[in-house]
């Protein structure tokens, strides 16, 4: 089942306490103070996965907690961080707050990593506050809660040409014809229900990564269809290629159709390279009237035959050729925004873990003289 969308709350883990302890040692009176701090909450990290490819399984897991950390203890023994809790997802998921829309960042390749939920910071301990006018504090810090945050997922699959087209328009046998993927292929339309991909080999060092996206009826950028939902895929193409049929009964009309719905969906594709692809190149009857299109703004025209083979060995050539003119766009992932859109608040069941800060977040956790000042 492919999922390309999905949402869910992330909360980081709760910092530890700092802990009030003196050294007892012989001869030494009192010792001094050898309260440890507290540990640092668990982060809440996305990172891209080459091994996974959709969000199914966030539509399952909706709900994701790190670790909290433990509090401090005597003999200046800090308290062990929390453990962070770690999120595959495929490489070209955009992650973005749901509730403020702010953009969090972008998992573009494998091994990227962001963190949407930073863990609270641990609290100090008396040792820490030791100074030549008090030698002997009591005084501690609690920690802090963790950010809350609830994220939205959004998959953008990464290729270098996107196959756009009408249902029945040629698209998945062209795929196929080209790549060594094996898309669902049938005489009736809509046969394609969820983007592939596939990559063409030309030979060493020479190969590009072609997505297919399901069907595009007019009104698709109005949700009809197929198409509004899955064209993001093909917002992160380097060229796009328009599928018209050979056998289609006005080849402009349809060519037209492809070029408004790009249009208005976004200007991210308006602005796009393309070409026009006349497929079905073996339905002779229609040879003469795909040459006769207008495409104007299309850097070329091809026609080819998917079931033969015309055409298509040119055709990937083309493509290789214009990728070579075209820059490869520098994508990469935007820093986190620590503290957009998010709370640290304590989670449902806060009584079971350390004690944590202000509510509202704030730098400061507090400061306390003594253990009777503070109520969690």
């Amino acid at each position: 089942m492919f999922v390309d969308v999905a949402e869910i709350w992330a909360q980081a883990g709760a910092g530890g306490a700092g802990a009030v302890a003196f050294r007892r040692e012989k001869g030494v009176p009192r010792g001094g103070p050898s309260g440890g701090r507290g540990g640092d909450g668990g982060d809440v990290v996305l990172f891209a996965d080459p091994g996974v490819a959709t969000l199914l399984d966030y539509s399952y897991r909706q709900h994701v907690r790190a670790g909290s950390a433990s509090h401090g203890e005597g003999n200046n023994r800090n308290g062990a961080d929390g453990e962070d809790s770690r999120l595959p997802v495929p490489a070209g998921t955009l992650v973005s707050d749901a509730e403020t829309g702010d953009r969090l960042g972008d998992l573009l390749a494998p091994g990227d990593e962001l963190v949407v939920a930073r863990g609270g910071r641990g609290g100090r301990g008396n040792a820490s506050f030791a100074a030549p006018v008090n030698q002997a504090p009591r005084r501690w810090e609690p920690g802090e809660w963790g950010e809350r945050r609830r994220i939205r997922l959004e998959l953008k699959l990464i290729a270098d040409v996107g196959l756009v087209g009408a249902p029945n328009a040629g698209k998945s046998t062209l795929l196929a014809r080209m790549t060594a993927a094996r898309p669902k292929i049938a005489d009736y339309p809509f046969s394609t229900l969820t983007p592939n991909l596939g990559v063409a080999f030309l030979g060493p060092g020479r190969s590009f990564v072609v997505a297919d996206i399901p069907g595009l009826i007019e009104g698709a950028h109005e949700g009809k269809g197929l198409g509004a939902r899955f064209l993001r895929h093909i917002e992160r193409t380097r060229v796009l290629a328009l599928l018209v049929p050979a056998d289609s009964k006005d080849p402009q009309a349809a060519f037209d159709m492809l070029r408004e719905e790009l249009v208005r969906h976004s200007a991210v594709l308006a602005a796009l390279p393309h070409c026009v692809v006349v497929s079905k190149q073996d339905l002779a009857s229609g040879k003469a009237e795909g040459g006769n299109l207008r495409a104007p703004g299309a850097w070329a025209s091809h026609a080819v035959s998917a079931v033969t083979g015309e055409g298509v060995k040119e055709l990937k050539e083309a493509f290789w050729s214009k990728l070579a003119e075209e820059p490869t766009p520098e994508l990469k992932p935007l820093p986190p925004r620590d503290g957009a859109g998010s709370t640290r608040v304590p989670p449902a069941d806060s009584a079971s873990l350390p004690p944590g800060g202000r509510q509202d977040g704030s730098p400061g956790a507090g400061v306390f003289d003594s253990l009777d000042e503070w109520a969690p």
